[in-house]
């Protein structure tokens, strides 16, 4: 086996395992899922903490306001998303009719 073959053989099984990598990652349907359930789960948290945002009163608010500055960019992109119902109706519609 000369260099050559061998450099060719070792890229195919580097090519393979990236492939699979990648598959894994990035393109698999479960990754999906994965993504919409952390970020449904951000959004409890996010309600947890700031559900004055939407005229719910609660006491707990108070005290979770010190950390508006940590959380800015998400909750900016948190209240859009709440705001907009279509979207969110569609989302949960989508967890259980596949």
């Amino acid at each position: 086996m000369t260099l050559a073959e061998r450099i060719a053989a070792y890229r195919a099984v580097v090519e393979e395992w990236l492939r699979g990598l990648y598959h894994g990652m990035i393109s698999h349907p479960a990754y999906e899922k994965i993504e919409k359930e952390a970020e449904d789960l951000e959004d409890a948290f996010m309600l947890a903490c700031f559900p004055d945002a939407f005229g719910i009163p609660s006491p707990v608010s108070y005290y979770t306001a010190e950390l508006l500055p940590y959380l800015e960019a998400e909750y900016e992109a948190w209240e859009r998303r709440m705001w907009d119902r279509d979207t969110l109706v569609e989302r949960k519609g989508q967890q259980y009719h596949f």
